[in-house]
């Protein structure tokens, strides 16, 4: 078949044709990784909703003290010592800094945590775990690790579990590193 376009014309308006479509199916491919990486942090957001909120009923329904209280106990647990400043144990939890002193208040009520002063400075508190503490927190484990298998563990594969790990780790790197003004 003869084209209508001179010989000579037809590979370099091919080539132009081929960059145009390029160029369009890069731009499509970026607003769709856009759209994707949109879609995945909404949706990373509402699967850390409810699974919190399964756990808690988890909890609740065994009679156990709220979610919170075994992430304080557990990074309580996991320190030298088991002891740690406040800034420190906000760092470890996934409780923000001012809910923690409210929460850490609720813990030494109970008797799960002891406030002392940190030995370094006398200025600063360290939490502490107390033997309530260790015993609450090995009692909720059967209850969380349950959990755990059933709402997250069943639905993803290792080489899944694999690819979200280095993802998450890279993520928390980098929100880690970066200074905040003020």
């Amino acid at each position: 078949m003869d084209s209508i376009l001179p010989k000579a014309f037809v590979p370099t308006a091919v080539t132009a044709l081929l960059v145009i479509a390029g160029a369009n199916k890069m731009a499509a491919w970026a607003n769709l990784s856009k759209a994707a990486k949109g879609s995945a942090w909404a949706l990373f957001l509402t699967v850390h909703a409810v699974l919190v909120e399964k756990i808690e009923r988890q909890f609740s329904a065994e009679g156990m003290p709220p979610f919170g209280w075994y992430d304080v106990l557990w990074g309580l647990g996991r320190a030298a010592g088991h002891r740690l400043r406040m800034h420190e144990l906000a760092e470890m939890t996934v409780i923000s800094r001012s809910n923690l002193t409210r929460l850490v208040d609720r813990l030494e009520a109970a008797g799960l945590v002891a406030r002392e002063r940190a030995a370094e400075d006398r200025r600063g508190a360290c939490a502490v775990l107390t033997a309530q503490g260790k015993a609450m927190r090995k009692k909720m484990w059967p209850v969380y690790s349950a959990a755990i298998k059933r709402y997250f563990e069943d639905h993803v594969s290792e080489q899944d579990a694999e690819q979200i790990g280095r993802a998450m780790r890279r993520i928390l790197a980098a929100a880690r590193e970066e200074k905040l003004p003020g």
